[in-house]
């Protein structure tokens, strides 16, 4: 008798130790969103906080980490070694445009998550075609191709793509004409902010500007969250998931302009788009979203100022990037995975493993 109660109480032990093992197991999200703020780091995080009476839906995250953000050639990272990183889970040469050191194409989380049938998004206050939301779709020796890059989102059938850059596909040096080529692939095509929050459709590409948009408090006004949030809509309906990234382009021009009011007013739009990730994923609950920056510019230090009056006193180490560690944010199923130090490349590799797309 006193043996069966000891194997009895054993097996509930361990039953009980498995369950709880079982229970650690990080859940995995079905849908990922990454927002990129360009240039945001830790002091233009905190300005915004202070000019938007010391809140920010970016103090919403409960694990928070830091990567190291240096490219392949220099410790100091570009927009496109950066996103390379992000994208394709490797470490290149400043200017590289999801390629390697070789300057060959790797294929990036968008193109896998195609391949495994996830709908997929790309978001930016800048052209589509700029160094971040280029990583993620085109192959390139060098960001300065844009047209080169333009080319390369007709190769991919990623669902939706809205920011500027409609040049690029229209009035070409080679005199083709890549928004007929995408209406036959199917998408609709909408310019401005009505007709990309109008869209019904299932595949969209949209512009809101020939070139490089203006800023949040010029003509672009706030079409960041609102694009963000149509962007959603229309992947969220695909049943086996998505991937998307969004980006707040214009942080880091306010950083080389060493314009602190630029800064924070980028600042401030982007963490709506944020709102608005992480809205979704609260309801949702497959949701993972991940915040971070490519890399910190203009040295922006908070130098003095007030909580109360919400005035942010501020000064520039450099019209450049900076090569600090960048913090990283993260939400709902597998943020767990984010908290640390890490290489900006492990963004990549956590990503790929929690969608279960590592190859």
């Amino acid at each position: 008798m006193k043996n069966y109660i000891f194997l009895a109480s054993a097996f509930l032990l361990f039953s009980c130790a498995d369950k709880k093992v079982a229970d650690a197991q990080p859940r995995k999200p079905k849908n990922i969103i990454l927002l990129i703020g360009d240039g945001m780091g830790l002091a233009q995080v905190y300005a915004g906080m202070v000019a938007n009476g010391d809140a920010l839906n970016i103090e919403r995250f409960k694990h928070i980490g830091f990567h190291k953000s240096y490219s392949f050639d220099n410790i100091i990272t570009d927009s496109a070694a950066g996103a390379t990183a992000f994208s394709c889970g490797e470490k290149s040469y400043n200017g590289a445009i999801g390629v390697g050191t070789d300057s060959l194409a790797l294929e990036t989380i968008l193109e896998t998550a195609e391949k495994k049938g996830l709908a997929t998004a790309l978001v930016a206050t800048s052209s589509v075609t700029h160094a971040t939301p280029a990583c993620f779709i085109a192959h390139q020796k060098s960001r300065a191709l844009d047209e080169n890059i333009a080319a390369d989102f007709l190769k991919t059938d990623i669902d939706v793509f809205i920011g500027g850059g409609k040049d690029f596909f229209e009035k070409r040096s080679d005199s083709l004409n890549l928004l007929e080529k995408l209406k036959t692939n199917g998408y609709g095509i909408a310019n401005g902010d009505a007709e990309i929050l109008a869209f019904t459709g299932t595949k969209l590409a949209g512009f809101i500007a020939p070139v490089q948009p203006d800023s949040a408090s010029g003509t672009r006004g706030d079409i960041l969250h609102k694009a963000t949030q149509k962007a959603i809509e229309i992947v969220s309906k695909n049943p086996q998931g998505f991937f998307m990234m969004a980006e707040g382009s214009q942080i880091d021009w306010g950083g080389h302009a060493n314009k602190q009011t630029y800064i924070i007013q980028e600042m401030l739009d982007f963490d709506k788009a944020i709102g608005k990730a992480l809205d979704f994923a609260e309801k949702d609950g497959n949701t993972l979203v991940i915040v971070t920056a490519d890399h910190e510019t203009g040295g922006f230090a908070i130098m003095g100022g007030s909580i109360k009056d919400r005035i942010v006193e501020s000064a520039f180490t450099t019209t450049h990037h900076t090569g600090v560690m960048i913090p990283v944010y993260a939400y709902g199923p597998g943020a767990e995975e984010f908290g640390g130090i890490y290489q900006n490349t492990d963004i990549y590799h956590k990503m790929m493993g929690l969608l279960g797309l590592k190859k």
